[in-house]
């Protein structure tokens, strides 16, 4: 079992905190390992096995849990002595109903620090976040790093470190894909499993979605455009070109739902000059670019767009806001921003070429502050600074 050190210290961080820790994440992303590491934790700084209370509400062990009573039952059965600190660690709680009782109550009335994962955002929607207000901390969980991937495949002395990268952006980057690289013919029956259980169980049967493959249409056009600017009307007319009549209230729901099941993530445009948020004409990035591809089949995939996918989601590894940045009729790819912090970055597959290079300057010469810049590429270049703007090489930058 590799570690996740990134989730894993945020863990130990949090750890006998007041809080709930909430892990959240796509399936198949890790959470249960991260829970078993966890696990593994506690017992090696002297928890006994007898105050760990797993349960994972995916396996046939729990089936016939199924109400909050039952499963306050199950839990209280558990605790062996009121004054020692109980962990809880629940796998996939939002299978039974009204569990957000359960947490309360022993939040409130035992000695239990609690863990639970969920596999969509409505986890935090609704009756735990007024429960739970301010007592929780959500802890986002994605598919591997390029960074986690080179440790996950380390055994592989043979491949380079850009034939390694050439795989992640194949594949992507979920935890089982590296058992199956052995036998690339299984890992694509495996990334249409884990896509196929997503769609059914986190989107189609959570929200009552009628025609499914209408949902499959539109996540489908945002694969293939991911980093371009999307509307509700593009995706509309897209659709009435293939012969499927809609509306821009359903396509924005579908959206949302999309998102709260963490397929696909959306990046807010800002206006740098106006400092506000832009209502419209967002981009899109997908979660996994292995589940991507499967969905694209690979065809006119933009090198570009799929660097910028691979920068964003590692910034929001690294705990950045992420936003487009708008500058009159420029764009800056990402703003990063943190409370005490914020970084401009470009993100282009090469600037070698002297109009390529000048196109992806210009909108970081015309922001006046004083933030730092850079421009990611593929480029190694002895070149790494144009009037202050730093250029740094993308699997350098993955690798920080």
């Amino acid at each position: 079992m590799k570690n996740r050190d990134l989730y894993l210290n945020q863990l130990i961080r949090f750890k006998d905190k007041p809080l709930i820790k909430v892990i959240t994440g796509l399936r198949r992303s890790g959470k249960s390992t991260l829970l078993s590491l966890f696990e593994n934790h506690l017992m090696a700084t002297g928890v006994i096995k007898e105050c760990i209370i797993r349960m994972n509400f995916e396996s046939f062990e729990f089936d016939d849990i199924t109400t909050y009573k039952e499963l306050h039952g199950y839990i209280k059965e558990r605790i062996i002595d009121k004054n020692m600190k109980h962990y809880l660690l629940l796998d996939e709680v939002q299978q039974v109903s009204s569990w957000e009782k359960v947490i309360n109550s022993f939040l409130v009335d035992a000695n239990v620090d609690i863990y639970i994962t969920g596999s969509n955002a409505y986890l935090l929607s609704s009756e735990l976040s007024t429960l739970l207000s301010g007592r929780y901390v959500e802890i986002k969980m994605q598919p591997l790093s390029f960074k986690e991937y080179l440790n996950f495949t380390e055994d592989d002395q043979e491949k380079s470190l850009s034939e390694k990268f050439d795989q992640y952006l194949l594949y992507g980057g979920l935890p089982t894909i590296v058992e199956l690289q052995d036998h690339p013919e299984t890992i694509g029956p495996f990334l249409e499993g884990v896509y196929s259980t997503v769609l059914m169980k986190d989107v189609i049967e959570r929200n009552n979605i009628r025609d499914a493959a209408l949902l499959e249409s539109i996540l489908k056009f945002i694969a293939a455009n991911i980093g371009s600017i999307v509307s509700t009307k593009k995706i509309s007319d897209y659709l009435t070109s293939s012969g499927r009549k809609t509306t821009s209230d359903t396509i924005d729901n579908y959206l949302k739902m999309l998102e709260n099941a963490f397929i696909i993530y959306k990046a807010n445009r800002y206006d740098l000059k106006g400092k506000m948020f832009l209502k419209t004409l967002e981009k899109y990035y997908i979660v996994d670019m292995g589940i991507r591809n499967r969905l694209t089949g690979l065809k006119g995939t933009d090198y570009g767009h799929v660097l910028e996918n691979i920068v964003y989601l590692e910034l929001l590894r690294r705990g950045y806001e992420v936003t487009i940045g708008k500058i009159g009729n420029l764009e800056v790819d990402f703003v990063a921003t943190k409370p005490d912090e914020k970084i401009y970055f470009q993100v282009s597959a090469t600037i070698m070429d002297e109009t390529t290079r000048t196109r992806e300057l210009r909108p970081l010469k015309s922001t006046s502050d004083n933030y730092p810049k850079y421009i990611l590429t593929m480029d190694q270049t002895v070149f790494n600074d144009y009037s202050g703007i730093k250029v740094v090489n993308i699997l350098d930058f993955l690798l920080e």
